[in-house]
């Protein structure tokens, strides 16, 4: 499994990836934010606190998301 080696919150609910094999990849994560869970990613100042976690990322408070959910869900930029 790849695992996840930097994160950058962009705007409006986005977030670019760069993977362990080298590939990178922007996220759209407002599909998310419509589960009570993840409603608190609304707040552009909480989402721009996106991190590392673990083999994924993650904000303050538990939010987080693994490597396998954001490879199903990404728009790769660029290829190894």
């Amino acid at each position: 499994m790849d695992k996840v080696v930097s994160v950058a919150a962009l705007a409006d609910g986005w977030f670019k990836v760069a993977f362990s094999d080298r590939r990178t990849a922007e996220l759209d994560v407002k599909p998310f934010v419509r589960s009570g869970f993840f409603a608190a990613l609304r707040d552009r100042h909480y989402f721009a606190l996106v991190g590392l976690f673990f083999s994924g990322v993650g904000w303050l408070g538990g939010k987080d998301l693994g490597p396998d959910t954001i490879s199903a869900r990404l728009l790769v930029t660029e290829h190894p």
